[in-house]
């Protein structure tokens, strides 16, 4: 085996970022509280819970902010956006909750030190994590085993879920050699190079991307089995693309599919079960409360921009293959379906202006919130889908309609993660993030999607 580099796995770099994160913040809180005249934040045995309500907020409000997005985390001109919203927002709180935080000091402009002290703790780490730990030498050095059938689509994915994540050669595994493929800055090795390239190159990693273990031949397979023996890490491509892109490969699964839906336990948990639907019934609750404070602006808004009804209600498939009626607010001019349904596109000419601001703040989705009282939905989980397209996806997506067997969301892990969903493409895309939250469904992943949806909103990215 060759020489090992030095990488950090997605979760290690995360973890890292988080860790850092706080670790410096409390270090630059500490130094200014010893070195100049400031006493709002003490770090003390005393004042945990002072530390403990930072640590959340800078978590939370990180997370919203895109702060732990590791595409954004590697540019200097992203990264420090954020630090700058995630900061002011997190210090707003941490001054409007004072029966968990200080009470506000006499000398306001020691607020502006511990603002000052938090932006220039988490810009002096970001630099040194945008400089140095996202550098070449600690990139992740993979060789795929592989057919050509799949190397583009595989390559291509892993290029953008991680830019660490650095494939730099290819074996072709086939008997029966097809012609060369052509991938910029990936080499085609031949099969009897395996080991000359692991040592050359300091190659951390094999994935095998075989459709079909069938194709491999009988020296690639001893020459694996040999690697896997002496401790050499050797993984199988549906799993890497999972852990890499969050989402489930279905493209890629043939016969064998029972091996890759072994489904969360959560779907069965009766105890999940029931705390998932007594959240959807208090949250569903205080949306519906907050959204009727929304109505009156929303009312008179649809009566300037919209002209017709406030109100609409369309067919959509649910749990099962359940129809029921969802109910939103109307974004689109009166009889934009006459001559039957159509995707709706991006700056699509049937939405209104107004119509426009309420997908991208998702305010059309409120009167969801009764969906959800109702029982016909729940407050996370995949897309509800009309059945015209739930028909004809089905024909030509695998296991498409394996997203029905649990309850629609007003919100879900595809729908904080993909922006537009218009064409075939845009729907497997959205499979893959939904299979991936039904087989990992938990509490964490939850929060999680809920925390991306303030994003979301934030940001204006609804559709």
């Amino acid at each position: 085996m060759g020489k090992q580099t030095i990488h950090f796995n997605i979760s290690e770099r995360k973890l890292l970022l988080r860790l850092v994160d706080v670790f410096s913040i409390l270090l630059s809180l500490y130094f200014v509280s010893n070195w100049f005249h400031f006493d709002y934040f003490t770090i003390t045995p005393e004042n945990w819970t002072w530390v403990g309500v930072l640590v959340v907020y800078i978590t939370i409000f990180g997370t919203v902010f895109e702060l732990y997005d590791l595409q954004k985390a590697s540019r200097p001109d992203k990264v420090f956006a954020n630090i700058v919203l995630t900061v002011s927002v997190t210090v707003l709180f941490y001054l409007l909750t004072p029966f968990l935080t200080p009470l506000l000091p006499s000398n306001r402009l020691q607020i502006l030190y511990f603002y000052l002290a938090i932006i220039v703790a988490l810009c002096l780490w970001r630099l040194v994590y945008v400089y140095f730990i996202t550098s070449p030498r600690f990139y992740k050095k993979v060789l795929i085993v592989g057919e050509t059938s799949n190397i583009e689509t595989i390559v291509n994915a892993f290029k953008h879920a991680d830019p660490s994540y650095k494939i730099v050669g290819y074996i072709n595994c086939e008997q029966v050699m097809q012609d060369r493929i052509r991938f910029h800055d990936i080499v085609e090795y031949p099969p009897e190079a395996l080991h000359q390239v692991i040592q050359e190159q300091s190659i951390s990693e094999i994935v095998v991307a075989s459709y079909n273990a069938e194709t491999i031949t009988s020296d690639i397979y001893y020459d694996l089995i040999t690697l896997l023996e002496r401790g050499f890490p050797i993984k199988e491509y549906t799993q890497v693309y999972e852990d890499i892109t969050y989402r489930v490969p279905v493209q890629f699964v043939g016969k064998d599919f029972y091996k890759y839906f072994p489904f969360s336990r959560s779907n069965q948990n009766k105890l999940y079960l029931f705390f998932h639907r007594t959240f959807d019934l208090i949250l569903a609750l205080i949306g519906s409360f907050l959204g009727l404070l929304f109505v009156p602006l929303i009312l008179i808004g649809n009566l300037i921009g919209n002209r017709g009804p406030l109100f609409y209600l369309q067919e959509r498939v649910g749990k099962n293959g359940h129809l029921f009626r969802i109910i939103k607010f109307r974004t689109m001019v009166n009889h934009a379906e006459t001559g039957g349904a159509v995707w709706a596109t991006k700056n699509d000419s049937r939405i209104t202006p107004f119509g426009k601001f309420l997908r991208r703040s998702r305010l059309d989705e409120v009167p969801q919130f009764l969906n959800i009282l109702m029982g016909d939905m729940s407050l996370i989980g995949p897309r509800p889908e009309r059945p015209y397209f739930v028909k004809e996806l089905s024909q030509v997506i695998p296991f498409y309609e394996t997203r029905h067997i649990i309850k629609p969301g007003l919100t879900g892990w595809a729908q904080v993660n993909v922006r537009y969903g218009n064409s075939v493409d845009d729907s497997l895309l959205k499979l893959q993030y939904d299979l991936y939250y039904i087989k990992h469904r938990s509490f964490f992943l939850d929060f999680n999607v809920m925390v991306k949806t303030i994003g979301t909103m934030v940001y204006f990215r609804g559709q």
